[in-house]
């Protein structure tokens, strides 16, 4: 019989999901995918929201997106395959597994990296600044972490370490790591994170307000920020972790790289404030040498709006299309 006592009681633990995958005729849906995608669809929502604030186009976003998404797919399952190959070409290892995405291993690190990469190309070739799109993404990318996490709760995968707390994890006897015993809980690492990332996100937005009360503009520093909080909490959250993970003078790969981007981002944060804060979105153009006589400089005056000189409606026409 249900009591209240029992309604307000905290849950002993955490069940796993009974599967990851659902089969429609043909099409395997499949939770881990469902979760990237949801995340991505997130992230590139808010993320047009805020940019087309900033003076941006949405379309630029969209843009990016389509580039940005697949290449930070790539980068993260290649620096996944690179730091933890064991289970592709150690003993007992499958080289097939590597485009076995859905099966889950995508490294962070080498998404945002190869992600960013991507976008700096594109806005690059569209005379666009980086910095306000950055700026845009973070709170939104931290989102998306959150989002994408769930898959790792659909995978039994990247639970941290035995925990007697009431919110330990169940993981069933498929999953359950070599050496510990059926009914073993774990620390939930992939609801830390997500949880983490969320106030993460919060934060950056409520840091972005109090930048542009004092500055007026928040002038690339968010991606910065971005950096540091993620990396605070993925250091404590990795520590938990029970996964095999190459290891650098006692401590897991994934802590060392987290400590490197937070200094990283630290620098970057500090270097951003120092030069000046600037929202524009389009680069601005270098200033035309002075060249030619002051008779030169009268004759194209009187050329007026039908000569090839700057401010005429062919070159405002263009000017327009440049800023996308």
């Amino acid at each position: 019989m249900l009591t209240a006592a029992s309604l307000l009681a905290p849950p002993a633990s955490i069940p796993s999901p009974s599967r990851s995958t659902w089969h429609l005729g043909p099409l395997s849906l499949r939770a881990y995918a469902l979760c990237i995608l949801a995340g991505v669809f997130i992230a590139v929502w808010w993320t047009s929201r805020r940019y087309r604030a900033r003076g941006g186009s949405e379309d630029t976003v969209l843009d990016v997106a389509m580039l940005s998404v697949p290449v930070g797919i790539l980068g993260a399952r290649l620096y996944h395959v690179i730091t933890s190959p064991g289970a592709y070409f150690g003993p007992g290892g499958d080289p097939v597994r590597i485009v076995q995405i859905w099966r889950g291993g995508l490294g962070i690190w080498g998404g945002v990296a190869a992600g960013l990469a991507a976008a700096a190309w594109l806005m690059h070739r569209r005379g666009l600044r980086l910095a306000p799109l950055t700026d845009a993404v973070a709170p939104a990318l931290l989102v998306a972490q959150a989002v994408g996490r769930v898959g790792n709760w659909f995978n039994q995968e990247l639970f941290g370490a035995p925990t007697t707390l009431p919110w330990g994890l169940e993981i069933d006897a498929d999953h359950l790591p070599e050496g510990y015993a059926p009914g073993t809980l774990f620390h939930p690492t992939f609801l830390y994170e997500a949880l983490w990332n969320l106030a993460g996100a919060a934060l950056l937005v409520l840091l972005e307000r109090r930048l542009r009360r004092r500055d007026g503009t928040t002038g690339g520093r968010l991606i910065w920020a971005y950096l540091m909080v993620y990396t605070v909490g993925r250091a404590w959250i990795e520590y938990l972790r029970v996964d095999e993970a190459a290891v650098v003078l006692g401590l897991r790969l994934n802590e060392w790289t987290a400590m490197i981007v937070f200094l990283v981002g630290l620098v970057g944060f500090i270097a951003a404030s120092r030069r000046g804060a600037d929202d524009a979105i389009a680069r601005r153009s270098p200033e035309p040498d002075a060249v030619g006589s002051d008779d030169e400089d009268q004759d194209a005056t009187l050329e007026g709006p039908h000569g090839d000189t700057d401010g005429g409606p062919g070159d405002d026409d263009r000017a327009r299309d440049g800023n996308d």
